[in-house]
């Protein structure tokens, strides 16, 4: 217990009724918060104590601001009944009093209801996480059954593999119960399964019990299981992608359609009779980017792409040399020498081919585009500062440059992660054919070292290089798992490394691996069957919204390029009246609209990539060919 916890108990500890608290104890235990429910009330009051008192600080401040600079606002003695008209000469005390009063209340209550909250909320994010690892869980736990593991070892494997997220989680305090609270498996899985937030969870768990108490066979068990978890993912996806057309729908008409014609019928009513421009602004420079970011985030949270949660996982390579003997300790510093040799290499094999480096991990091409485009925005300030005169040029200047500057920063990253997502996809594709593969090597009684050797010298796609990298590593000295999981570790794919998982936990239990990799196999074909079943009903939504934007970005140029001048020409005939157009800002509305088509180009290229490949990353690409032709577009009329 910290320090912090400590003195909360010290302090409410004693004024605590547990009794009341039981629903909070329950989701602590479901969010595996190993906090004891007593303390974390203590705390959670201790906290909302602190922040009360950040509060009455922030609202004591305040008051002095607004009392002794700015002055109270007359608003608030304007309408004062008579009776109180006594309190006339104490307002800035009772002014800072409300105040204070209402910052403590505010920030101290807010605060103490979020943390009494925040169980639940962690719980039920665990319980999506379950639910989304929870089918390829079920494979690993009947591959390794099916390859003559009994149930605990497949217990403790899976709690070993963090690759499984929340579902090893789960699994780590089964191991837990049975090795450190003494706990036989019966007892251990019934206290899993009451206090899992997962009702999928707990469902395998309970039958998974009455299939060990009754006798019956766990591999036929677990084998349907996991052909009831592939049917349920088949069925959620597709519930999930009608659900996904619905919000593409929403989005268009919400942010595309309404917009638009909000946009037309205000540029109509301010020809008509010009005024304040307080909703256009709006409109474009809050409701479009907060509007998508919001959808994103949906979307986001939704999805039942599992890439997500994986693909950032690093497979850790184990220490070969842990015997305490002189030799081994010997042994060690030079593998350690010889790891730093081989960092140096590649250093310097970096410094020859740093795109390598670049397709590995696209986001270090950051470090170099940002300040490119950072030096190129204000070298065009520094260049055009005779040309700002005004606001207006001003912003003219600046809205090319932060074009320039964005196309700089983003697209060398979209480029790189376009090519490597495609290699990612390249190699999940063929990665069935790898593993029918190996487990035909392997039926042959070769083992997984011998059966990767043959295959290095066949043509298995775009794996091949990756397979002939392994076996490098196995010649120089590697181990075949530190091979394994350096091949996962340069793919970084999820799949890829759910799938190296199991290999090394069935190499490690028994050398006869064929059974695993079949279902290997199988698993990693049914997920390239519900990508790909993805990406072909969500095209015709990327289609609709490219549509959409070009509709959008038409309509808008339009009234650039032929409305705005022609009823401006009107206005100043006279045809209608000496205010007709006469008070509009002509090159104002043509900002305006300038800006429209570049925010909605830019937002829905984001939602283009992350309805149709999962990701925000992929929208990027999108996102500057609408940035790109809405400029060009601009640019003519």
């Amino acid at each position: 217990m910290d320090a912090i916890s400590k003195l909360a108990f010290r302090i409410f500890g004693s004024r605590l009724k547990m009794e009341k608290y039981y629903s909070l104890e329950r989701d602590l235990r479901r969010a595996r918060t190993p906090i004891p429910c007593d303390v974390y009330v203590a705390r959670s009051r201790l906290y909302a104590l602190i922040a009360g008192f950040v509060g009455a600080i922030i609202g004591l401040t305040l008051s002095l601001l607004i009392i002794f600079i700015f002055g109270l606002p007359p608003i608030i003695t304007a309408e004062i009944p008579r009776a109180l008209w006594w309190t006339l000469e104490y307002r800035e005390i009772i002014f800072s009093i409300f105040l204070v009063t209402m910052l403590t209340i505010l920030l101290g209550g807010a605060s103490y209801l979020l943390l009494m909250m925040m169980p639940r909320f962690t719980a039920s994010e665990r319980k999506t996480k379950i639910d989304r690892e929870l089918p390829y869980a079920t494979t690993f736990m009947y591959a390794l059954s099916q390859g003559g593991m009994n149930i605990i070892d497949v217990f403790r494997s899976l709690s070993e593999s963090p690759t499984y997220g929340e579902v090893a989680k789960e699994a780590s305090m089964i191991v837990r119960n049975m090795d450190l609270f003494g706990q036989d498996l019966k007892t251990a899985l019934r206290e899993i399964s009451d206090t899992s937030p997962s009702e999928n969870f707990q469902d395998l768990i309970g039958n998974l019990l009455s299939v060990i108490e009754s006798g019956g066979s766990v591999i036929a068990y677990l084998s349907d299981r996991s052909e009831q978890y592939l049917d349920k993912a088949i069925r959620d996806q597709r519930g999930f992608l009608e659900l996904l057309g619905l919000i593409a729908e929403s989005y268009v008409t919400a942010f595309v359609a309404g917009p638009l014609f909000i946009v037309i019928v205000y540029t109509v009513m301010a020809a008509m009779n010009p005024g304040s421009m307080l909703m256009l602004y709006l409109i474009i420079y809050a409701v479009l980017p907060i509007g998508s970011a919001m959808f994103i985030v949906l979307i986001s949270t939704m999805s039942l792409e599992t890439e997500k949660g994986v693909t950032s996982f690093k497979l850790e390579e184990i220490d070969e040399y842990k015997a305490p003997t002189m030799r081994a300790k010997e042994e060690k510093r030079l593998f350690e020498k010889l790891e730093k040799g081989r960092k140096g290499i590649e250093f310097k094999e970096f410094l020859k081919n740093p795109l390598r480096s670049l397709f590995e991990n696209p986001l270090r091409v950051l470090y170099a585009s940002i300040p490119a485009g950072v030096l190129l925005f204000f070298s065009g300030i520094f260049l055009n500062l005779g040309q700002m005169t005004t606001f207006d040029r001003a912003i003219s200047v600046l809205d090319d440059y932060i074009i320039f500057a964005l196309i700089v920063i983003l697209l060398p990253f979209a480029v790189f992660f376009e090519i490597s997502s495609r290699k990612q996809k390249k190699m999940a594709k063929e990665m069935p054919n790898f593993l029918k593969k190996l487990a035909s090597a392997n039926e042959i009684g070769m083992t997984l070292a011998q059966s990767l050797k043959l295959i290095a010298k066949t043509n298995i796609g775009i794996l091949t290089t990756e397979v002939q990298k392994i076996w490098k590593d196995i010649e120089w000295g590697a181990s075949v798992e530190n091979a394994l999981k350096r091949f996962a570790n340069r793919v970084k794919s999820g799949s890829v490394s759910r799938v190296i998982t199991l290999i090394l936990k069935a190499n490690r239990a028994s050398g006869n691996t064929r059974e695993v990799l079949e279902v290997a196999a199988k698993d990693a074909v049914n997920h390239e069957i519900l990508r790909e079943e993805r990406t072909n009903q969500m095209i015709i939504y990327v289609v609709i919204i490219y549509l959409s934007f070009f509709v959008f970005l038409f309509v808008i140029a339009t009234m650039c390029g032929t409305f705005l001048p022609v009823m401006s020409g009107v206005g100043a005939a006279g045809a209608t009246g000496p205010t007709f157009m006469g008070g509009i800002d002509i090159d104002a509305f043509r900002r305006i609209f300038f800006h429209a088509a570049i925010i909605q180009g830019f937002c829905s290229g984001l939602i283009a990539g992350q309805m149709g490949e999962g990701s925000v990353f992929s929208g990027i690409k999108n996102s500057i060919i609408m940035v790109s032709i809405a400029y060009l577009a601009f640019l003519v009329i």
